[in-house]
């Protein structure tokens, strides 16, 4: 790859990541699902068994009570393994509410995911995303 070429990449794997965060709090689920390869698996940051393939990605996301939520991604940090395949790494700030409420309750939580990413056909898509946890701020 060439540092252009390279920088593409990382730039379209990070709008990628963004993309997760943008489409969750617009509770688009089958823009969501779509970021995901055809057999992705998923893991939320909240835990859980994963969630395989793309179809049941979205139907897990539908079935979700509806909510607000604000995911703010931060700390991206993408390793290109070949022009094809990388591995990326991003810090997640989440603040929730039912839906129609006015104002989050608490807590926040901070965490993240780690993902691996492969190019096909549709561009670059989440092959793996594995949630985690960190910590949970609570909100006065």
């Amino acid at each position: 790859m060439t540092p252009i070429e390279r920088l593409i990449a990382e730039h379209e794997i990070s709008k990628l990541i963004t993309s997760f965060a943008v489409l969750n709090d617009q509770a688009n689920w089958s823009g969501v699902a779509a970021l995901f390869a055809e057999q992705a698996r998923f893991v939320r940051p909240a835990g859980g068994d994963a969630i395989v393939g793309r179809e049941a990605i979205r139907a897990s996301f539908e079935s979700r009570p509806p909510r607000k939520s604000c995911h703010m991604i931060t700390n991206v940090i993408v390793d290109l393994i070949s022009p094809r395949e990388a591995k990326a790494r991003s810090t997640l700030l989440l603040y929730t509410a039912p839906a129609g409420a006015e104002s989050a309750i608490g807590p926040a939580l901070i965490g993240g995911f780690r993902d691996l990413i492969i190019h096909g056909d549709e561009g670059w898509r989440f092959s793996e995303r594995i949630g985690f946890l960190d910590l949970k701020v609570n909100l006065p």
